[in-house]
């Protein structure tokens, strides 16, 4: 995939544009709720996917994946899975499919999870085991890679 840049949130607005492609082409079964609830959910992901990326910042440490980690994230959202900024995406892309109101529209969002761990969060993996060796082995051991 030459020249495509190949980065979560390009994935993450790649999988809410097919979201509402499938929700507008093939709406099978309507998913009835208040929009209000879909927004809620779309807008806790967010918070919980900004805040996540902020103790990146706070902490001084790259957030692209592919770079090297200088620190070892291991508290707050991080206490709960590894990879709080995708599951603030996967709830940003659930919250809109269900603003969107079609089941077809939720297939994104089951796809991508799948797309992130094989693009990025094995290697991500990788790095951390590398960086940080045991202290790594240690952390993967007890936390969860989704929830």
């Amino acid at each position: 995939m030459k020249g495509f840049p190949d980065l979560p949130p390009v994935w993450f607005l790649g999988c809410g544009a097919i979201s509402w492609i499938l929700a507008q082409w093939i709406p099978v079964a309507a998913i009835d709720l208040p929009d209000w609830l879909g927004w809620a959910v779309f807008g806790l992901g967010f918070l919980w996917a900004a805040t996540a990326a902020a103790l990146f910042l706070l902490k001084r440490t790259p957030v692209e994946p592919r770079h090297t980690p200088k620190v070892l994230l291991a508290e707050y959202h991080f206490r709960l899975n590894r990879n709080p900024i995708y599951t603030g995406m996967i709830a940003m892309l659930l919250g809109w499919a269900m603003v969107l109101g079609a089941v077809t529209a939720l297939l994104p969002v089951l796809v991508f999870p799948v797309i992130i761990t094989r693009r990025f969060v094995l290697d991500e993996e990788k790095g951390l085991r590398a960086a940080f060796g045991k202290q790594a082995e240690d952390y993967l051991g007890r936390s969860r890679r989704w929830l």
